[in-house]
């Protein structure tokens, strides 16, 4: 006997895995390859499509179709889908966005850990000046005075404030030369005075 569509979804209602299998076997295979043409990944197709069932079964109770049940099936894998896609979607951009955030927390990390180390560096090799040489470098360098104000301050002449500062940059030079391609890439955000001091 034909059973109706609407004697079909009372006979799910009811429970019944005869009706339910045979309404499984008609169409798993076709929602699977229409899935398929949405995703392009036959495993989640599959269970895609598996779910749905399974949802149909664990609420039987309340199953019921408005439209033919072929419509209603395909209309439900389509939804499945287009949410499965839009999930994936948002995992792909949340993966992006992590890979990005995190290899930039990494890199700021990194560059703060040399950035302190190049600041004991240059404060070492500061340290390692004359008295007078140091006191006029700090002055020119950390005070930003200049050459005539340095010369008035500590009673010198405005040249031999040059020839210190002179003399500074070429010790400086010398100390941290191996330092020097790393300071090139971090001076605009980490040093407190101008690399191009250092090749004078």
């Amino acid at each position: 006997m034909q059973l109706s569509e609407q004697d079909i979804a009372s006979a799910i209602r009811q429970g019944n895995e005869r009706i339910f299998e045979m309404v499984f076997r008609k169409y798993y295979q076709s929602l699977c390859t229409y899935a398929n043409s949405m995703l392009k990944e036959i495993d989640e197709a599959e269970e895609i499509v598996q779910n749905l069932f399974l949802g149909i079964w664990e609420k039987r109770n309340d199953f019921e179709i408005t439209i033919s049940l072929k419509s209603y099936l395909y209309r439900a894998v389509h939804n499945h889908c287009l949410n499965r896609i839009k999930h994936l979607k948002v995992r792909e951009e949340h993966q992006q966005y992590a890979t990005v955030y995190y290899d930039n927390a990494y890199e700021s990390v990194s560059q703060s850990v040399i950035k302190n180390e190049l600041e004991r560096k240059i404060e070492e090799a500061i340290e390692k000046l004359p008295e007078q040489c140091r006191l006029i470098f700090k002055l020119s360098r950390w005070e930003e005075l200049k050459y005539h104000e340095i010369a008035e301050q500590l009673g010198l002449s405005p040249k031999t404030v040059e020839n210190q500062i002179g003399k500074a940059l070429k010790f400086l030079r010398v100390e941290l030369a191996e330092y020097l391609p790393v300071l090139l890439l971090l001076v605009d955000s980490y040093l407190r005075f101008n690399i191009t001091y250092y090749y004078i």
